[in-house]
């Protein structure tokens, strides 16, 4: 990986994600979102966790690149994407460890989740930035991550280095924003 600034998005991508606890309301805009986008030519980026990233993923089928931390995380259940990367470059390990604050302190497996963040917010090469980000978490966070932001506040605070606009649904304003948009496109 090269060390210089990543470029401009050439690709109409997003990244999709959120917590596994996202509420079921929410889970089904995600998908009317991931779906809507996906006919207007954008292209999903997401984890294959359960909650927001499947439900992104359900919605925007092929028109999706998937990245996982290791290759038979989540199996069994179906993945449309058009690319799948089976685990994190090593680049995108050293990249999500000089973002991590308690890196250290991690195991393997969280480790390699946080790894994968780096492809969802910047792609395959991690020259490539999302043109934004669409997430659920219980604090709302969209720049600063909290205690309750989960495994999401890695890829917030990437979003953030790399100047990229946070949407949280948890938020009043940003969901009712999505709305919006579903109920006039569709």
């Amino acid at each position: 990986m090269s060390q210089h600034t990543p470029r401009v998005p050439t690709r109409r991508a997003y990244a999709g994600i959120g917590s596994r606890r996202t509420p079921e309301p929410v889970l089904e805009l995600l998908t009317a979102l991931a779906s809507q986008l996906a006919r207007c030519g954008h292209v999903l980026r997401s984890g294959h966790a359960p909650g927001a990233d499947q439900a992104f993923e359900h919605g925007a089928g092929t028109r999706a690149e998937v990245y996982l931390p290791w290759p038979r995380f989540e199996s069994s259940i179906r993945c449309a994407a058009d690319y799948v990367q089976p685990e994190p470059s090593p680049e995108a390990v050293q990249m999500a460890a000089a973002h991590h604050p308690a890196w250290e302190r991690l195991g393997r497996g969280a480790r390699s989740l946080h790894a994968r963040n780096c492809h969802q917010i910047l792609g395959r090469d991690l020259e490539d930035p999302v043109w934004f980000v669409v997430c659920w978490t219980p604090d709302g966070a969209t720049t600063s991550p909290g205690p309750s932001t989960g495994g999401t506040g890695q890829a917030l605070r990437l979003a953030a280095a790399h100047g990229i606009p946070v949407f949280n649904l948890a938020r009043p304003e940003h969901i009712e924003r999505v709305r919006a948009y579903v109920a006039t496109t569709t």
